[in-house]
């Protein structure tokens, strides 16, 4: 079981770090993703990290300002997101897949968590 936290509301240009506690399960060896959604949109990659955390991948419009972690004795992924923008409003998921190499394909992952509301006000 996954579960994110750490949403809220923030200004545009302020800063917010999700994280992902995992429970149930280990998911040290599991790649690990985040996606987020708008209502009446589809679901979309924000990033993801390889199970030893040494590679990370980003959606083009967040490299540079989110950063993706993993503290594997927690069994916690973490996401940092700076210069937050209004457009980044959204529900943020966490994912993992069977696989410890990442993917920036919804399908690719089978373990889903809860959301977490992510607000940016301008």
């Amino acid at each position: 079981q996954l579960q994110a936290s750490g949403g809220g509301l923030v200004q545009a240009g302020g800063s917010l770090r999700l994280s992902c506690a995992a429970s149930g399960r280990t998911f040290s060896s599991y790649g690990m993703g985040w996606f987020r959604q708008v209502p009446g949109k589809e679901r979309e990659f924000v990033g993801a990290i390889r199970w030893t955390g040494a590679s990370t991948y980003y959606a083009d419009s967040m490299k540079g300002r989110f950063t993706i972690a993993r503290d594997n004795a927690k069994n916690t992924v973490y996401l940092q997101m700076n210069s937050l923008k209004p457009e980044d409003t959204a529900v943020y998921y966490c994912a993992a897949r069977n696989s410890g190499i990442p993917s920036r394909r919804i399908d690719d992952y089978a373990y889903w968590g809860r959301g977490t509301q992510v607000t940016v006000s301008s």
